[in-house]
């Protein structure tokens, strides 16, 4: 069994991470006072009701067993507060209840791609404080979702059979996702279909991807893609793959970072200067 890496404070962790969220100007100099390090984001997105939620409970908790792991599930936004609703976190039971895997909620704060500014630098963190697999799970509103490439190193995109995801997957943009597709609740009518309908996409396409099926309330393929995961990690380390997103990572890190100064100081001279300053410092890096 896996245990927590020493240094890994979860309540201080957790503290940080409500200031990272509310305060741009604090998360780039909490982020700053950390060093760098590996670690690998997996982005988990696909259709509202596709199983996005269980089935990245069950692979923290895979993950967990060899490597310290986090996960972010962003939540739609309360129209009141900005807050998150809590409606993912609900769902990972098996992932909360470990304490070696620290579960956040984040809003998506209507934000277009689905990620909130904010979300770069958390992730961020999380993976300078010490987790070696970040887990992002997306809130699932179609293509709008095409920000975590983005994002993430690697990128499932969960389908299910009778969600229209047959016809989702026709879609401009929604093939360039995934990285691993994967037809969830296979135990459905119609799996068969999906499956090979995307595989079919994939071909006609000219990409070659992993279509892979599971069951992520009864568990079964979850271990499978588990597998597949790591090994499309270590494909795209080799062949520069990784290299070149962590590069696109960590420009649209910066430039949500620009936003962020703009949005909150855009009367102040003082912070225009300090913006272009940034630019020029770090953008393209």
């Amino acid at each position: 069994m896996n245990s927590m890496k020493p240094g890994i404070d979860q309540l201080k962790i957790s503290r940080s991470l409500s200031i990272i969220e509310n305060d741009t100007d604090s998360a780039r100099k909490i982020i700053g006072g950390l060093p760098a390090r590996d670690y690998c984001v997996i982005g988990v997105t696909g259709s509202p009701g596709a199983g996005k939620s269980s089935l990245t409970d069950r692979l923290a908790c895979i993950s967990v067993e060899e490597r310290t792991t986090a996960v972010v599930a962003i939540d739609p936004s309360s129209p009141f507060t900005g807050g998150a609703f809590l409606g993912d976190r609900i769902r990972m039971r098996r992932a909360t209840d470990d304490p070696r895997v620290f579960v956040r909620s984040m809003a998506s704060r209507g934000s277009v791609g689905g990620l909130s500014p904010s979300i770069y630098n958390s992730v961020e963190f999380l993976g300078r404080s010490g987790y070696d697999r970040i887990f992002v799970e997306t809130v699932g509103a179609g293509q709008s979702e095409t920000d975590i490439v983005n994002l993430a190193d690697i990128v499932l995109l969960v389908m299910a059979p009778g969600l229209g995801d047959d016809v989702q997957t026709m879609k401009a943009g929604i093939m360039e996702i995934g990285d691993i597709f994967v037809i969830n609740k296979s135990d459905l009518p119609g799996a068969d279909q999906l499956a090979s309908r995307t595989r079919a996409i994939l071909e006609l396409s000219g990409k070659k991807f992993p279509v892979m099926r599971a069951d992520s309330i009864r568990g079964s393929g979850v271990q499978e893609i588990q597998e597949e995961i790591e090994e499309v990690l270590l494909s795209y380390l080799s062949s520069g793959r990784l290299a070149s997103k962590r590069a696109k990572r960590n420009l649209y890190n910066n430039l949500n970072s620009a936003y962020q100064i703009i949005k909150e100081h855009y009367a102040e001279n003082d912070k225009l200067e300090e913006l272009i300053s940034y630019l020029l410092e770090n953008i393209g890096r």
